[in-house]
C-alpha cells in the first residue's frame, strides 16, 4: 500500500530545514536506520521521482517483507519504509541494490535530488530536467566529498514551470527559454547554458561546503 501522506511532519525553518543547516545529520537513509516507536524506518531517495517497475516490485516487496507492508511517500518525494525489525538491513540493502536502487552505498543519503514531475512530457517547460537529475546523481556518486553534505541537502530542479522552484532547496536550478538556466543558493544567483546546469549545481554544493 502507497500513502501519499509524508510520514513525519516537516520540520519549521527554525528546527533545521532552512537553507543554512548546521545541526547534527541525524537524517536516516536506506543504511543508516532511524528508531523510531514502530521500530526501525528506512528512507530512500529517488532523485526525480523515477521508478522503474521492477523497481517498484522490490519495494513492495521490501515493504511485505521486512516492513509494516505500507510504503510512505515524503515531502520531497522520498520513500520511508517502517515498521522494519532489528536484524533487517543486510536483507534489505540487499533488496534495494539488485534493483538499482543503491548505486553508491556511501552516498545514498545525499541524492535529494526533486525535479518537475512533468518535465519532458506536456511541452510545457523549457528544458526536460528529469534528464538534469540524472546527469546530477550520477556526478554526486562520483565524487569523493559529496557524502559530507547533510541527509538534508535538496537540489530543486525545475523546467520552468515554477513547480519546484519554491520547495527551498538548498541549491535550485531553473530552466530559461534560449537554453539558458538560473543556478539559485541562498542570495546568490547566476545564469549558465543549460548543458552545464548539473555540472553548476554540484559546483554551487561544494562552495556550499567551504563556505
Amino acid at each position: 500500500m502507497l500513502a501519499a501522506m509524508p510520514p513525519t511532519p516537516a520540520p519549521s525553518p527554525d528546527q533545521g530545514e532552512s537553507l543554512i543547516r548546521d545541526r547534527g545529520d541525524a537524517c536516516p537513509g536506506a543504511l543508516r536506520l532511524h528508531r523510531a516507536d514502530d521500530g526501525l524506518l528506512a528512507r530512500l531517495r529517488l532523485p526525480g521521482g523515477i521508478l522503474t517497475s521492477r523497481q517498484v516490485l522490490a519495494l513492495e516487496a521490501a515493504a511485505e517483507r521486512l516492513a509494516d507492508g505500507n510504503l510512505s511517500v515524503t515531502s520531497r518525494g522520498n520513500i520511508e519504509l517502517r515498521g522494519l525489525g532489528d536484524a533487517c538491513a543486510g536483507e534489505l540493502s540487499a533488496l534495494l541494490a539488485d534493483a538499482g536502487l543503491l548505486p553508491s552505498e556511501r552516498h545514498e543519503r545525499i541524492r535529494n535530488v526533486v525535479a518537475s514531475p512533468l518535465a519532458g512530457t506536456d511541452g510545457t517547460g523549457h528544458a526536460d530536467v528529469q534528464l538534469w537529475a540524472r546527469e546530477l546523481d550520477g556526478l554526486l556518486c562520483a565524487e569523493d566529498w559529496t557524502p559530507r553534505l547533510s541527509g538534508r541537502f535538496l537540489f530543486a530542479l525545475d523546467d520552468g514551470r515554477g513547480d519546484v522552484a519554491g520547495l527551498g532547496g538548498d541549491v535550485t536550478l531553473i530552466a530559461e527559454s534560449g537554453g539558458t538556466a538560473v543556478v539559485g543558493m541562498g542570495s546568490v544567483s547566476f545564469r549558465v547554458a543549460a548543458a552545464d546546469a548539473p555540472r553548476a549545481a554540484l559546483a554551487a554544493a561544494k562552495a556550499f561546503l567551504a563556505a
